[in-house]
């Protein structure tokens, strides 16, 4: 049995590049174990872990032991330390002044500790597996399989700053990209051999699929709107253009049009009162030249937004008939 783990600093939200690490300790792994790694006071961030916990639920990456943090196991690596009779390995320190653990020593100590037989973690990692394997072997123990994958870099193949779009999972969530797009994006990339642009075009595309898949019950949820309106937001690209659709409906902007908008509203209103299906009041007055730009505008208040169509259908033809009136 594969036993892995995922060992985030309490930094914030994740980096992309964290949560693709995440992914595929889940996906390799039998067992998995969320550790904190918290044994540098100065980097962590109030509030770190628990956004790291949301971040992997959103994902759907369960874990199935922890989180454990590090900094509640200083005495354990302190007597590591003991056993090998010195605060130093080689050139490293495995002990501060105040006597805390430095990561080399923790990471390995806690790698033993809960068993872990593979360790897959970003290639940036990669210079610390020699020190690793020695370090485990002179603690008595045998070192777990080293699997590195390449990093995720900006578009520019530099290192991709959390500062940018999409950097973090919590700035994804926060455009609407569906959960289902951003695990789909990271399953696709697996466990990459070298470095990886970015492809935020492909997260957009994945999140288009992803809404399309979703069921009028999940959209509708996803978009904090009523099931009716499902087939005006079927059109969105994101769940943050969704819920704007939604509330294109609910929520019209009030507008006055002048009388060149009365001939085509005045037919609508005839069209729909007389029980025409949606898609067929759209298309005979776009057959007759009606002016759909002031239809649009009479019912939502906007310029863009869902299929008109998608509009009509969703309100009730009493309502549709008051916006109208309005409108005139």
């Amino acid at each position: 049995m594969s036993r892995v783990r995922f060992a985030p600093s309490p930094t914030g939200s994740l980096h992309v590049g964290n949560a693709l690490s995440a992914v595929a300790n889940r996906d390799f792994g039998d067992w998995f174990l969320l550790r904190i790694d918290d044994t540098d006071p100065t980097r962590n961030v109030p509030g770190g872990e628990e956004a790291i916990r949301d971040d992997l639920e959103w994902l759907g990456v369960q874990w199935d032991d922890g989180p454990v943090r590090q900094s509640e196991r200083q005495e354990v690596y302190r007597e590591a330390a003991a056993r090998l009779g010195s605060d130093r390995f080689g050139k490293i320190t495995l002990l501060r002044e105040d006597g805390t653990a430095t990561y080399q020593l923790a990471s390995v100590v806690d790698d033993i500790d809960f068993g872990i037989t593979h360790v897959i973690r970003g290639n940036d990692h990669r210079p610390n597996e020699p020190l690793h394997r020695d370090l485990t072997r002179a603690l008595g123990a045998d070192p777990p399989e080293y699997i590195h994958h390449g990093l995720i870099l900006g578009e520019d193949g530099r290192k991709l700053s959390k500062r940018e779009f999409g950097a973090t999972v919590a700035s994804l969530r926060d455009a609407g990209i569906p959960a289902r797009a951003v695990r789909g994006y990271l399953d696709e990339l697996g466990l990459p051999k070298h470095d990886v642009h970015y492809d935020v075009p492909r997260i957009r595309r994945l999140a288009i699929e992803a809404i399309a898949g979703m069921s009028d019950e999940e959209l509708a949820a996803a978009a904090d709107a009523p099931v009716e309106l499902v087939p005006a937001l079927r059109g969105a690209r994101d769940l943050n253009e969704a819920r704007d659709y939604a509330r294109q409906v609910l929520e019209p902007e009030p507008v006055s049009l002048g009388d060149e908008a009365r001939p085509t509203l005045e037919r609508f209103k005839e069209l729909n009162a007389n029980g025409a299906g949606a898609k067929d009041v759209v298309r005979e007055l776009k057959a007759v030249g009606g002016n759909l730009r002031a239809l649009r505008l009479a019912l939502t208040g906007r310029e863009r937004g869902p299929e008109l169509w998608a509009i009509v259908a969703a309100l009730p033809c009493e309502e549709a008939a008051r916006r109208v009136d309005a409108a005139l």
